[in-house]
């Protein structure tokens, strides 16, 4: 069933769980996360990245999304992720998305607010959850790689910031910096639980995790036990998917392309398994 973030976060509050996100640039992912979100009954978030535009354009795969959440038999929410412009968002919202995420983070405090209050008076008329940034990921060589190769760190989400930012927006979810980086890690992160506590505390709304793929479990807990509601899981899961198809193709000497995309599924559904059992169910293998 198709439901907005609001709702999918608000039990994830209640109980104490996260809801995992599921970047979905192919129809391969969308299909794993679905699937395994349907086994082991847990809610999930199907996400269009605005940058996966290129892959695949909004307007196909977003009414794809929309009607696998429609269909499902558990709690899903359809979210642009990191939309950078209210076009982008008004795109997927009259596509039937039920959740966008505007980033103007790097933008100054003062137009960063008044972006997304724009998005939040227009989404929120139409029955749509909104997810805003504060704290930029930056290119300054501290923490990770993203899948280009670029140097990744951080600038953190101050706590007291974060609830007059929250105050002003009326957003549903924060997503905040405290020691995630997007993409594949090339030192340990180190996670300021301490800090998201008190943001967490402080803005009584959802903390969102980006860069949550590629922790371990005990960290993954930690974060949600001080207040992580959202899990944006993308760059690992894809890596797993493509060292199975690499394997595959080495070990094969005649290779069919749909061959590849039903290797590609099995190797994300056994990802995602994982991770929806931590984030959500907080099964630790």
């Amino acid at each position: 069933m198709l439901v907005t973030l609001q709702e999918n976060l608000k039990k994830a509050d209640e109980g104490n769980y996260a809801v995992g996100q599921f970047n979905c640039p192919t129809l391969e992912a969308a299909r794993a996360a679905v699937e395994v979100a349907e086994e082991l009954k847990a809610p999930i978030i199907l996400a269009h990245a605005e940058v996966h535009d290129e892959i695949v354009p909004i307007e196909i795969i977003g009414p794809i999304l929309v009607n696998l959440a429609k269909n499902a038999s558990i709690p899903i929410t359809v979210h642009l992720d990191h939309g950078t412009n209210i076009s982008m968002v008004r795109k997927a919202i009259d596509i039937g998305f039920s959740s966008v995420m505007i980033d103007a983070s790097i933008m100054s405090y003062e137009d960063n607010i008044n972006t997304v209050k724009e998005v939040v008076d227009y989404a929120h008329r139409h029955n749509v959850s909104v997810e805003a940034e504060l704290g930029v990921m930056t290119s300054s060589g501290i923490g990770g790689e993203d899948t280009g190769g670029n140097h990744l760190g951080e600038l953190y989400t101050d706590p007291d910031i974060a609830k007059d930012f929250v105050e002003q927006t009326d957003i549903d979810a924060l997503a905040a910096a405290f020691g995630t980086v997007h993409g594949i890690y090339v030192q340990e992160p180190n996670l300021d639980y301490d800090r998201l506590r008190k943001i967490h505390d402080n803005i009584q709304r959802p903390v969102v995790m980006h860069g949550g793929s590629g922790l371990s479990e005990e960290e993954y807990i930690n974060a949600i036990d001080n207040g992580v509601r959202k899990i944006n899981y993308y760059s690992y899961a894809a890596k797993a998917a493509g060292d199975a198809v690499k394997e595959y193709v080495n070990q094969n000497k005649n290779v069919f392309y749909h061959d590849v995309t039903i290797v590609a599924l099995e190797a994300l559904k056994k990802d995602y398994k994982k991770a929806i059992s931590t984030f959500t169910l907080k099964e630790i293998s």
